[in-house]
């Protein structure tokens, strides 16, 4: 996709191929920085303080982590450490697991001189997949925007929730591919984005991209989203994953369990767009056995913008000493989930559909 009208990718390899260039998204949308990623460290920092964010996009970072980790020492022991390092950076999104063991599994039976090697070559690949992936998404998604908009004569309404942009991805997005897809065909439409407290990734991130792109968009605050649905202003809700169980149980960014909840009520579409490397094939029930990333209280006592005289500051929103949770992810449930758009098409939220699509054994009951 483009910034200032050049094209970018969120992350990529420079072209001696001693490290890796990355987005930080923590300085976004007020300033374009980004920031060198030249060993393990650097990517557990990266994963860790979200420069660099949204499952499939920790997935190829943790891949390229991992490569730059066999340089330094590649033999088993080593192995096996840095995957270890990078799978703790982060709990929730298992695109972090799918990358690591994709990696290894194609380095484990190497010679180990051609271990680092091979890992930065996989790890590319996996990027490369990813767009691929994600353009497909897109394909799958579009014909649902386009029928919406034939069907109700308009422009669509589209309410998204966190950022499951290009930026959260390599390129496209998932749950804006389809959106990017329909803008670029010419289907009139307009995106409702959550501003997704605590972090603001929907104000600072999705905003910034799809407002670089030329999508009509408006940000609204995460308790309007309902309100909005009773007033007939939202025809679709489409969302991305960080995992999403054999079942069609999905953990999503803190709040989208809300949304699916007023979508339902008010008889709104609620879509989940994800390629197949966020369906976790081990788990059935989210709501048990996915594992809920618990994140600083101070995302949620202190915000950070820009001042008038343009300089960028952090402040406090609450009394000083105030408690604060902060659980980053919830849990959807398959039955609020009106379908997966997903790299195989769109697939019912349902295990058996979810099997048949992805060529998978049925779960056990």
């Amino acid at each position: 996709m483009k910034i200032d009208g050049r094209r970018y990718r969120s992350l990529w390899p420079l072209a001696d191929a001693s490290a890796v260039e990355a987005i930080d998204q923590t300085a976004l949308p007020h300033q374009f920085v980004t920031r060198r990623i030249a060993d393990l460290e650097g990517a557990i920092e990266a994963i860790r303080t979200m420069r660099v964010r949204g499952a499939p996009l920790i997935g190829a970072t943790a891949a390229y982590g991992l490569a730059l980790a066999l340089r330094r020492s590649a033999d088993d022991s080593a192995l096996q450490a840095a995957y270890r390092a990078l799978l703790a950076s982060r709990p929730t999104a298992v695109n972090l697991r799918h990358a690591l063991d994709d990696v290894r599994s194609a380095v484990a039976a190497l010679p180990v001189a051609q271990r680092a090697a091979a890992a930065w070559a996989r790890a590319g690949a996996i990027c490369e997949e990813d767009v691929a992936l994600n353009q497909r998404i897109g394909d799958a998604g579009l014909p649902l925007i386009a029928a919406l908009h034939r069907r109700l004569g308009r422009r669509v309404n589209i309410l998204t929730h966190c950022n499951a942009g290009w930026l959260a991805t390599i390129d496209w997005g998932t749950a804006t591919a389809p959106i990017y897809k329909a803008h670029d065909s010419g289907v009139p439409l307009r995106v409702l984005v959550d501003e997704t407290r605590p972090r603001n990734q929907g104000a600072a991130l999705t905003a910034f991209e799809l407002g670089q792109h030329g999508v009509p968009y408006a940000v609204i605050v995460d308790n309007a989203g309902g309100h909005l649905m009773q007033r007939g202003e939202v025809d679709l809700v489409i969302v991305g994953a960080d995992r999403i169980t054999a079942r069609g149980d999905a953990a999503n960014k803190i709040g989208t369990y809300l949304k699916a909840l007023a979508a339902r009520a008010n008889g709104v579409p609620f879509y989940v767009a994800a390629p197949y490397t966020t369906f976790d094939w081990t788990i059935q029930d989210g709501l048990t056995e996915i594992e809920i990333e618990e994140r600083s209280g101070e995302e949620v006592t202190h915000i950070a913008g820009r001042l008038d005289d343009g300089r960028v500051a952090r402040v406090a929103l609450t009394p000083d000493g105030a408690a604060a949770l902060n659980p980053a992810f919830d849990v959807t449930p398959a039955e609020l989930i009106d379908g997966f758009i997903t790299d195989r098409g769109i697939v019912a939220a349902n295990a058996k559909a979810l099997a048949e699509a992805f060529g998978r054994a049925p779960i056990s009951a």
